[in-house]
């Protein structure tokens, strides 16, 4: 972590992984000396605990230092093989996205769960990841704009967000006691018990089966129902265009990047109070 861990992505959570399900068990041993039955012991536990995506996850950091040590040393070979993963790529990969009635349902739940039901919100007028919703400083925002920083963006490049104007609201209602934007305690910690906030939410609301990147997933469908160019969802996104136009077009999108997250919020709203796209109210009774 200290020579190259500023190289990974999400270093800060493989950290994470490391300290609630490898170090304790393992964390005292050299590593020459781990055998490969005791980490298929290890992704038993932490299957039956956690569930077999966690193990899958902790199997693959433990690869990488194993790897990283067996580059570093003469005689070290990792003892993990092909076969160990408790999940397939194909069944970890999701498609799930929130139907009308449940964006309803979850929208609305959010109502009365405080900072982090607004925080939920946001999520899906930014289509954001969740990490980089939970990280925010007050530093980053600049009037409508919200500037994810390349040191927490996971292509490592910097990121302005325009908000729309009911992300810019719901960041308006939110106290200011600290620099940390999403917190429970007046500003000076993030948020983070999102499993206990989810479970009070689902029990709320009734949805089931989904996660909070699926929020990410779902937003980005809706902007492809708004009519947004897909260029420009990518963009909102933070994805990175790739070929020859990525390597020549430096425009920044600003303006299209704001049209669409206005585009997405229009459409979030027609959804969530049931108004139908395209439908006027005409006043009087047999008039054109």
């Amino acid at each position: 972590m200290a020579r190259d861990g500023a190289k990974l992505r999400s270093a800060r959570w493989r950290k994470s992984a490391l300290e609630r399900h490898v170090y304790p068990i393992l964390g005292l041993r050299p590593i020459a000396e781990i055998r490969r039955s005791e980490i298929v012991r290890l992704l038993d536990r932490i299957e039956e605990g956690s569930g077999p995506v966690m193990a899958t996850q902790t199997l693959a950091v433990l690869r990488k230092v194993m790897n990283w040590h067996a580059t570093r040393s003469d005689d070290f070979l990792s003892p993990i093989v092909r076969g160990m993963a408790r999940t397939k790529p194909s069944e970890r990969a999701r498609e799930r996205v929130l139907t009308d009635d449940e964006l309803r349902k979850v929208w609305r739940a959010a109502e009365g769960c405080g900072v982090y039901g607004s925080y939920l919100r946001f999520l899906l007028l930014t289509a954001a990841r969740r990490t980089e919703v939970a990280g925010m400083t007050w530093a980053e925002v600049d009037g409508s704009d919200w500037t994810l920083p390349a040191g927490r963006n996971k292509t490592k490049l910097e990121l302005v967000r325009p908000l729309s104007r009911a992300a810019q609201d719901i960041l308006e209602k939110l106290p200011r006691a600290g620099g940390v934007v999403w917190s429970a305690n007046g500003g000076t910690r993030a948020i983070s018990d999102f499993g206990g906030f989810k479970r009070k939410l689902d029990a709320a609301n009734g949805v089931k089966g989904w996660r909070m990147h699926d929020l990410r997933r779902t937003a980005r469908s809706l902007m492809s129902r708004a009519g947004v160019p897909s260029d420009h969802a990518e963009r909102c996104l933070g994805h990175v265009i790739g070929g020859v136009r990525g390597v020549y077009d430096r425009h920044e999108y600003h303006a299209e990047k704001q049209q669409a997250f206005e585009a997405l919020t229009a459409l979030i709203e027609r959804i969530v109070t049931g108004a139908q796209a395209g439908v006027v109210q005409l006043k009087g009774r047999g008039k054109r």
